[in-house]
C-alpha cells in the first residue's frame, strides 16, 4: 500500500522554465558549480549550491550558505520567477534523450512508506552528504530536487499519463543545453487523479532508483518536524517528499565503469595469469563494451580485451554477489588489485557510462593504468536486491537522463 499524493506545486513561470531548470546539485564540484552559475541570475543551481554566492573562504556547509539559499528562493517567488498552483494535482514529466522517451509522474510520496519499507532503497548514504541536504531542506522549508522512484508498470497509470499527454498542452516544453528535451503536463482531471492515486495504493513496493541522500534527508526533516509539532496529524506536507515515479520499462540504466591507478606491483603477465583463474581473456580490436552479463571490457597498455566470467561465477545466485559489479570486485579488483573498500580507496575511480569508452582511454593516458567497462545493472537486479532488503555495492547504477531541479518545488 503506497501513498502517492497530488500536491500544490511551486514551479517556474513558463517564460523562464528553461533557464531555471538545472542538473542535480551533486553532479558538480564546488568549482564547477561556481563557474556554472557565473552571471546566471535564474538557474536553480545557485539555490541548490548557494556556496557559489560566496568566495572560497566561506565553507560549503556554513550556516550562511543555507540562509542564502532560503533568501534567494523567497526572492524568486516574490519576484514572479516562480508561481504557486493552488490546486492539488499530479504532473507528468517527460524526458527525451536520443529519441528515447521516459515519462514519469511528479507527486509526493510518504515518509511513512520509507520508514516501513514500502519504499525500498538499494544504497547506503554518507553522513556528510546527508547532513547537507537536511539543512538545505529544513532551512528552505522546501524540497527542491525530486527523488527518482521506480515502480512496476501499471496499465491504468499508463493510460492516465498517455491520455493527458495527447489531450492537453504541455505547460513546459524545452530542450536543455545537453540536448535533453523536457516536457511537462499538468494532470488535474479529478477522475484521472483519483485513478492514479488508487493504483499506487494497490502497489506493494516502490523503489528508489536515484536520490538516496535527497530521500533520506527529506525523511529526517519530516521526523524533525514531527518532534517539533507533537500534535501533528500525518497530513502536513512535511510528512511527504517530492518524487518523480517512472515505470520500470521506461528506465535506462547505463554502466558505471571503473579505472584503477596501478597493478599493485604485478607484471602484466602475472596480472593476466591471475585473472585467468576465474575469467576467460582474449584481445579485441578497438574499444569494447560488453554485450551480456558476466562479461567486461578491459583496457590496459593501449589494448582492449574482453574478459568473461567462468562458469563457477555465472552459477552464483545471491542477488548481490551475482551482480557484475560484485563479481569484478570480489574476484578481480579485491584479491588481485588490492582494492579493499571501493568507497574509500583512492586508487580506484568511477566513470558514468554517459562519458563513453574514450574517457576510459583518456584516464589511462593521464594517471590511471587499467580500465574496466561494465555491462549495465538491470532494473530487475535492482528490484531483486531491494526486495531482499540488501544493498548494492557502490557505483552500481548510472541513470540517464538526469531529472532537473527547480522545475517542481514542494513546500513543507
Amino acid at each position: 500500500m503506497a501513498t502517492v499524493k497530488p500536491f500544490k506545486c511551486v514551479r517556474p513561470n513558463p517564460d523562464v522554465a528553461d533557464k531555471v531548470a538545472a542538473l542535480p546539485y551533486d553532479v558538480y564540484s564546488r568549482a564547477e558549480a561556481k563557474e556554472k552559475v557565473k552571471g546566471d541570475k535564474l538557474t536553480f543551481l545557485r539555490i541548490d549550491r548557494a556556496e557559489t554566492q560566496f568566495d572560497d573562504s566561506v565553507g560549503t556547509y556554513d550556516d550562511c550558505v543555507y540562509a542564502k539559499a532560503r533568501q534567494m528562493l523567497d526572492e524568486d517567488i516574490a519576484n514572479g520567477v516562480y508561481i504557486r498552483d493552488e490546486d492539488e494535482c499530479y504532473y507528468i514529466y517527460e524526458l527525451i534523450m536520443d529519441g528515447r522517451h521516459q515519462t514519469g509522474i511528479v507527486a509526493c510520496a510518504s515518509i511513512n512508506d520509507y520508514l516501513s519499507g514500502v519504499i525500498k532503497k538499494h544504497e547506503n548514504t554518507r553522513e556528510d552528504k546527508l547532513q547537507d541536504r537536511i539543512r538545505h531542506v529544513d532551512t528552505c522549508s522546501a524540497q527542491t530536487g525530486p527523488i527518482f522512484l521506480a515502480y512496476r508498470s501499471n496499465k491504468v497509470i499508463s493510460e492516465a499519463v498517455n491520455s493527458t499527454k495527447t489531450g492537453t498542452q504541455p505547460i513546459y516544453s524545452f530542450t536543455s543545453d545537453d540536448g535533453i528535451t523536457h516536457n511537462v503536463w499538468k494532470l488535474d482531471d479529478p477522475a484521472k487523479v483519483e485513478a492514479v492515486r488508487a493504483q499506487f495504493e494497490n502497489t506493494g513496493s516502490i523503489y528508489i532508483a536515484d536520490g538516496h541522500h535527497r530521500c533520506a534527508s527529506a525523511v529526517k526533516v519530516g521526523l524533525k518536524r514531527r518532534q517539533e509539532n507533537p500534535n501533528y496529524t500525518g497530513e502536513e506536507e512535511f510528512n511527504f517528499f517530492l518524487s518523480v515515479l517512472f515505470p520500470e520499462d521506461q528506465l535506462l540504466i547505463m554502466p558505471y565503469n571503473r579505472v584503477v591507478r596501478d597493478l599493485v606491483g604485478l607484471s602484466v603477465e602475472n596480472f593476466m595469469s591471475r585473472i585467468r583463474v576465474n575469467f576467460h581473456i582474449h584481445e579485441v580490436d578497438g574499444p569494447y563494451a560488453p554485450k551480456e552479463k558476466c562479461s567486461y571490457g578491459m583496457y590496459l597498455d593501449g589494448k582492449w580485451y574482453e574478459i568473461a566470467a567462468r562458469s563457477n561465477l555465472r552459477s552464483i545466485s545471491d542477488p548481490v554477489a551475482s551482480l557484475d559489479v560484485s563479481l569484478l570486485q570480489d574476484y578481480l579488483l579485491g584479491p588481485i588489485l588490492g582494492i579493499g573498500d571501493p568507497r574509500t580507496d583512492k586508487r580506484i575511480d568511477f566513470i558514468g557510462g554517459i562519458r563513453g569508452l574514450s574517457e576510459l582511454e583518456r584516464r589511462c593516458a593521464s594517471g590511471m593504468r587499467v580500465a574496466f567497462s561494465m555491462y549495465p545493472t538491470s532494473i530487475q537486479e535492482l528490484f531483486a536486491v531491494a526486495d531482499a532488503g540488501r544493498l548494492m555495492p557502490p557505483k552500481s547504477t548510472w541513470f540517464e537522463p538526469k531529472l532537473r531541479s527547480g522545475l517542481f518545488i514542494h513546500q513543507i
